[in-house]
């Protein structure tokens, strides 16, 4: 086991690791900017270490400066978290060259499956069902004109790297075509460096089912079930549910076992989440994101089993604890994502929270980095926190849910708790019949 564990992020998903370190009796290392000096990760943590200014190039996307820490403090591994270099395979490929044990997959696997067309070809070649589109680039309107007359019409145009929605079009006719290929081009340029795109088949009314996987890299692998992620505003998750209100037991296991043995034969190390639209009764592959997922607590509430806790055992050399056979599901679980933004607008809401009291309660909990006083800096992501409920049915959960926004409260900031009070107030999503496309047109006229 380590000795010493460095927190590569910051927020809520740094003192959710730090509590999982601790739990182990591992000793832990803050890393921060200098708008993030008294964030309670890093009153927390045993070190801490500032790595520079607010902008996250020059933090924590600064990998000297995280390297720097890392031989400072005597860490033996570093954990990433979600975003900023959970994905990087550069970092990883660093941090080996240097005997630090970077907690999460290989970089090879990181690099296969961060493009979305070797992801995508690799899938068809585990047995993964895929999307029906381009096999690989589109480098033309001519060609893309061609490939999606021979689909049909609408298409989907998709950045080959990155994700968060970043270089993703939608043509709807030919039309539509030219302007979707250029902006999804000029997107992908800005945002990753990259403007290579592909074409896939555009579904009109999918859910977003994601399966929850995990490896110890020795050619053994589980799945831990699936969520529901389907409430999406712009591509970015809003709420998530486990298990997916969609799916019957039959579905579930078959989609789960035909992830797992794919893992099991890419012999896939760490927390893994391989993500399908699903639609008609058939699931299709979109992505695989080789890191630990923001929604991973619906999972953990489901299962019993700490997604952080085994992610550092793996990554320490340790077989997985748990066999497919041993694995079960009780009862449902829905997480809110709570950020720090006008409810109907998005318009991000930076400032020093006046009061805050989150709820409690049986199968309640709150996963924040954040505390009353505290000054929400205008640098980073609007998350704030996660709400997670649990119930024996999905029932008890929607209105143990109603009852847990009702007690929390957060003033001198505005939040998105208003949003989730009016949506879990819908028929729809009190009877699970929602798709990916749904909250965009509740918002639209609402």
């Amino acid at each position: 086991m380590f000795d010493k564990v460095l927190i590569a992020n910051r927020g809520e998903i740094a003192l959710r690791i730090q509590r999982a370190c601790k739990e182990l009796g591992i000793a832990t290392v803050a890393v921060h900017s200098t708008a993030d000096a008294d964030a309670m990760h890093v009153r927390l943590a045993d070190e801490s270490v500032c790595i520079g200014p607010p902008p996250a190039a020059e933090s924590y996307l600064n990998i000297p400066r995280l390297l720097a820490a890392c031989e400072i403090t005597g860490a033996d591994a570093v954990h990433p978290g979600y975003g900023f270099l959970s994905e990087n395979a550069r970092f990883a490929e660093i941090l080996e060259e240097h005997q630090i044990t970077f907690i999460g997959p290989t970089s090879e696997h990181i690099r296969i499956m961060g493009d979305k067309i070797e992801a995508k070809e690799t899938a068809k070649r585990l047995g993964i069902p895929v999307v029906p589109g381009s096999d690989g680039a589109v480098t033309s309107e001519t060609e893309a004109m061609r490939i999606a007359k021979a689909m049909g019409f609408p298409v989907l145009i998709k950045a080959t790297a990155g994700g968060g929605g970043r270089g993703m079009k939608v043509a709807h006719t030919p039309v539509d075509l030219g302007l979707a290929l250029s902006t999804a081009r000029a997107e992908a340029k800005a945002a990753f460096g990259n403007d290579a795109v592909y074409i896939e088949k555009y579904l009109t009314k999918p859910r977003h089912i994601e399966v929850q996987v995990f490896g110890d890299g020795q050619g053994n692998a589980i799945h831990l079930g699936e969520r529901d992620c389907s409430l999406q505003r712009r591509h970015q998750k809003v709420l998530e549910e486990a298990p997916s209100p969609a799916l019957n037991a039959a579905a579930r296991a078959k989609i789960g076992e035909t992830v797992a043995e794919a893992m099991r034969k890419l012999k896939y190390r760490g927390a893994g989440t391989v993500e399908f639209l699903y639609e008609a009764g058939e699931f299709y592959f979109i992505e695989m994101n080789t890191r630990l997922q923001v929604e991973h607590p619906v999972t953990e509430a489901i299962t019993g089993i700490d997604l952080v806790l085994e992610q550092i055992r793996v990554a320490s050399g340790a077989q997985l604890s748990h066999k497919q056979k041993d694995i079960t599901f009780a009862g449902h679980a829905i997480e809110c994502r709570i950020n720090a933004e006008n409810p109907r607008t998005f318009r991000p809401s930076p400032g020093q929270i006046s009061y805050w009291h989150p709820p409690g309660g049986l199968g309640v909990r709150v996963d924040s980095g954040v505390y009353q006083g505290y000054r929400i800096p205008p640098y980073y992501d609007s998350l704030i926190g996660k709400l997670i409920v649990h119930g024996k049915t999905r029932n008890e959960c929607l209105m143990r849910l109603k009852r847990a926004l009702s007690e929390f409260v957060i003033d001198g900031i505005e939040t998105t708790i208003p949003l989730f009070n009016e949506l879990i107030a819908q028929p729809d999503i009190a009877n699970g019949l929602y798709d990916i496309h749904w909250l965009e047109k509740y918002l639209a006229k609402s």
